[in-house]
Order: C-alpha cells, then structure tokens, then sequence
C-alpha cells in the first residue's frame, strides 16, 4: 500500500475526482447541475474534501433540502458514501461552510449525519432531548445561519420519542422535568380523540410532530435574525420526523 499523500486531494479515485469537479462547477455557479443525478451525489463532495464555500453558496435552501433527502435515501438503501474521514478532518481544519443547521433529538439511534448521510464539515448539528427549543439552542442556530451562513435549519424528531413519553406522563426528574414541560404544550395542541396515553403509539408520533412544528415557530418568534433571513429566501426552516422502522425522514407541511 502506498503512503499517504501530505496533500488530502492528491491520488483520488476517479470517483472522488468526478465529485470534485462537480464542486468546482458549483463553485463557478454552474447551478443546475445541482438538480437530478448531480445533486445525488452532492453529498459525496465531502467523499475526501469538505464542503467549500463556493459550492455551498452555489446551492440554494431547497437544494440542500434536496440534499437531505436524498442522503436519507442513501442510507435507507444501504447505499451511503464511503466518506474519508481523516480527508475531510484535513480539508476542513482551516474553515467550515455548513450547508444546514440540524436540531435534533438525543436519542442514541437518530444521529442526523449518518441517517442523512453527511461528511465532516457540511451540518451544524444540536442534539437534545425531545429536540427542543431554548435561548441556547435559539442563538447556536442564529451563529450557524446568520454568521456561518448555513442555509436550511432542520428540527427532525422521531418516532417513539423517549423524551415526549415522558411528557405525556408527566415524569418527574430532578431537572429532566423542566425540560419535559417545554413539551407539554404540544401535547395539549394535539388533537386526537383515541387514547392520549404514552402507550399509544400513534399519539406519541402525533405529539412529536406537533413538538416539531411547535420548535419551529419558537424559532422564528424567539430570532428576528432567523426569521428576517427566511423572508429574504436566504433560508428555509423546516421539520421533519425520523421513523425508527425503516428509516424514513419524513417531511412535515
């Protein structure tokens, strides 16, 4: 095996090097080679080099939405890149230029950037119980779009959430109770006529999009800057729901 080379775009494979050109092509503004077979492998940019700014100031807030999906659609398939971590570390240790802010749950099976398929370099990622929204969450968003340029927030929950049991139980737990109360508003905003209990699956999915809907208003009323930049089309916020089974990353309207 030969030694590895000082430089970490040097002695690519010619996969890797198609992927390069295709973020050069971004890069010179070359935008509708984002859409279709393009933009399936976007993601694969990030195979042995982080996400430049050219190429993630080339795509616009529904492209890197498309991004998303279609990183979930990977991993779905078992199809994901073979991504270079140690490349990537190398290419970004001088700057990073995100192309999505992702608020998620900390649920051990919902890492956003294996089941979107990411790379070292292209999502700002803040994880917490029940994926809710804080000052602290609110301000870390407004310094990935606002300062770092990110340009789709994501707030993802998921299927047979821990964190909005606990709510519908009301569960207390030294400070994990403060936290299950900034969900119990969203249980309250759910309409179901079945059974609104923590052993209903269908109404614990139900409360964790109204969680995420809720999330995502906070977000725009607690940020006049996140909302300012989502009125200029310089950013889209938006939410989705994980399932477990499957593996799906289901947007929400």
């Amino acid at each position: 095996m030969n030694s590895k080379p000082t430089d970490p775009h040097a002695c690519q494979s010619p996969d890797t090097s198609r992927r390069g050109l295709l973020k050069a092509a971004l890069g010179a503004g070359a935008v509708g080679m984002v859409g279709g077979v393009g933009l399936a492998g976007f993601s694969g940019v990030s195979y042995a080099a982080a996400l430049s700014k050219e190429a993630r100031d080339a795509m616009s807030p529904d492209d890197v939405i498309q991004m998303l999906e279609q990183g979930n659609e990977r991993f779905r398939n078992g199809q994901m890149q073979q991504h270079d971590y140690l490349a990537q570390k190398r290419a970004s240790a001088t700057g990073q230029y995100p192309a999505a802010a992702i608020l998620s749950c900390i649920d051990s099976r919902t890492p956003a950037e294996i089941l979107l398929d990411m790379g070292l370099g292209e999502s700002f990622n803040t994880r917490v119980a029940g994926n809710i929204c804080n000052d602290d969450v609110v301000g870390s968003l407004e310094f990935a779009c606002a300062a770092a340029g990110a340009k789709v927030i994501l707030v993802m929950g998921h299927t047979a959430c821990g964190a909005v049991k606990g709510a519908i139980d009301g569960v207390k737990m030294g400070k994990l109770t403060d936290l299950l109360d900034e969900i119990k508003p969203a249980v309250k905003a759910t309409t179901y006529d079945g059974d609104r209990s923590s052993k209903n699956e269908e109404f614990v999915d139900l409360v964790a999009a109204s969680n995420v809907r809720r999330a995502m208003n906070e977000i725009r009323d607690e940020s006049e800057i996140l909302s300012a930049l989502e009125k200029e089309g310089k950013l889209k916020i938006v939410g989705a729901m994980y399932h477990l089974n499957g593996g799906r990353l289901e947007m929400l309207d």
